[in-house]
């Protein structure tokens, strides 16, 4: 089981991403699954790794919240959530995701 948190450098959100994933984890007794940071700095680096701009995060190298095809801008990604567009995943969303796609 592989995990990424696919990030640019300057993307705001990634440290909260990260702690919500990880509270995701908790929730579904998997806190021993290791998140792997992957910092993409060019367009070359997002081939192939289901990238859909900052923060995406990536289950066995497929993107858990899918919405086409993947990016190779480097830019920051627009989440919908209950309360509007974020920046980010809620918690309760990351955790359906990882459901969905098996976790």
């Amino acid at each position: 089981m592989r995990i990424e948190l696919l990030h640019i450098d300057d993307c705001p959100n990634v440290a909260t991403t990260q702690e919500r994933l990880e509270s995701a984890l908790a929730a579904l007794g998997h806190s021993d699954i290791p998140v792997t940071m992957r910092l993409l700095e060019s367009a070359a680096d997002t081939a192939g790794t289901g990238f859909a701009g900052s923060p995406t995060i990536t289950l066995n190298g497929s993107d858990i919240f899918p919405t086409g095809a993947p990016a190779d801008d480097l830019a920051c990604r627009i989440y919908a959530t209950p309360s509007g567009l974020a920046g980010l995943p809620t918690i309760s969303q990351i955790t359906e995701a990882l459901k969905n796609n098996g976790l």
